[in-house]
């Protein structure tokens, strides 16, 4: 059973740093790309990152590049995404989320929720002033 669980989340102040977690189990994990979401209440969902099979191709929403850092550890069957200088915009339910990518090349990376047919239970990051 494939499962997706986040943690890392909290409340921080604004300019402070949280680093989430998504440990994946019940698949191999070298062939799933990785992705990042997250969702304010009464908005859409909304793409942060993601990370092909080998960690060798990323992209960020167009926004988050330079504060938010994906990335992952095939070993550890673990995704990370380092938040940095976090502002209360950033307040979100954030998720992690994986596709079987096995059948497409290496440096694929999806960026669409659509695409994605495996999800955490989020966590949520709260940023106060």
């Amino acid at each position: 059973q494939v499962q997706l669980v986040e943690s890392g989340g909290g409340l921080v102040q604004a300019g402070g740093s949280l680093r989430l977690s998504c440990v994946a189990s019940g698949f191999i994990f070298s062939r799933y790309v990785m992705g990042w979401f997250r969702q304010a209440p009464g908005k859409e969902r909304e793409f942060i990152a993601g990370i092909s099979r080998t960690g060798a191709t990323i992209y960020y929403g167009d926004s988050l590049k330079g504060r938010f850092t994906i990335s992952r550890d095939n070993a550890k069957g673990t995704s990370y995404l380092q938040m940095i200088n976090l502002k209360l915009e950033d307040t979100a339910m954030y998720y992690c989320a994986g596709k079987d990518a096995s059948v497409n090349a290496a440096y694929v990376v999806f960026r669409r929720p659509i695409d994605y047919d495996n999800w955490g239970q989020g966590t949520q990051v709260t940023v106060s002033s």
